[in-house]
């Protein structure tokens, strides 16, 4: 089982140079970053873990610009999102992004992509909270237009594009319904979320495990109904805070690859987490 790490980097933790090259090094599999773009300060919107919503949230370092950095000091370290807001971006500037980070990297690139939970910066960018998901949908397959081998238009319900020329291509190579780099959804269980998964992306990245014996039954019927080669399903649990018998449940799930959750914080800390996971590879 491969086993990546997810943390917040933020102006006040580790460096993402620092990180990536240790994470290299001791011979992990990824990093992968998550994506706020701000944080409103008057906010109604519960944190979903309860509580009081940490101050990570309101600091969180620009993930692409992060994962470039961590891209120049590696050569092996799969590089991810947990995930990018595609709702909160203009699809042709995030289309671009994408490819040159999947190009400049060699195809390390992931594109973990979710529909947020936090209404008041989904509404500071333009996005109506109740069709964020066919908003995703739209973006996705206008991004693909452009990733296409030869120029190709898009005219959908949220935006378009002419046919055009958009070079550096994704690296990664084309898979069944999906053109552009490893794509993996977040969010939680259920039959909208699995058809997304088995329409345009090449798996889940359900956050924190729980509950995988009763979902991915349900999910692998999607994914088979939607004509998708079962091989080819991938699951990826995110923000785990690992056991020895959590991480053998997921292998005998036929899971290959596990995100582990790091804690925010400064060089120190992380590297004495790091020793603490190293058992697990």
């Amino acid at each position: 089982m491969r086993i990546a790490v997810t943390v917040f980097l933020t102006d006040e933790t580790i460096t993402p140079t620092r990180l990536a090259r240790e994470l290299e090094q001791r011979g992990y599999a990824g990093l992968y970053l998550p994506e706020h773009t701000h944080i409103p300060v008057e906010r109604t919107t519960p944190y979903p873990a309860g509580g009081d919503l940490p101050r990570e949230y309101g600091r969180t370092l620009d993930p692409f610009v992060a994962l470039g950095q961590a891209a120049a000091v590696t050569s092996r370290l799969g590089l991810g999102t947990g995930v990018t807001l595609v709702a909160q971006h203009d699809p042709i500037a995030l289309a671009k992004q994408i490819a040159t980070l999947d190009h400049l990297s060699g195809g390390r690139f992931t594109l973990g992509l979710g529909y947020g939970w936090n209404v008041e910066e989904a509404a500071d960018h333009g996005v109506e909270w109740r069709t964020r998901r066919e908003l995703v949908r739209d973006r996705m397959r206008l991004m693909r237009a452009l990733w296409s081998a030869e120029p190709a238009a898009y005219a959908g319900e949220f935006g378009g594009v002419r046919a055009s020329f958009a070079h550096p291509e994704p690296a990664q190579q084309p898979r069944g319904p999906v053109v552009g780099p490893r794509t993996l959804i977040g969010g939680a269980a259920g039959p909208r979320l699995f058809a997304h998964i088995a329409e345009y992306a090449d798996g889940w990245m359900p956050i924190g495990g729980r509950g995988l014996g009763e979902s991915l039954p349900v999910l692998r019927s999607a994914w088979a109904d939607a004509g998708r080669d079962p091989a080819a399903l991938q699951v990826v649990p995110y923000a785990v805070l690992p056991t020895p018998g959590k991480l053998a449940h997921y292998a005998e799930s036929g899971i290959e690859e596990v995100v582990l959750q790091l804690p925010p914080a400064g060089e120190t800390e992380i590297l004495r987490a790091l020793d603490d996971f190293d058992g697990f590879l």
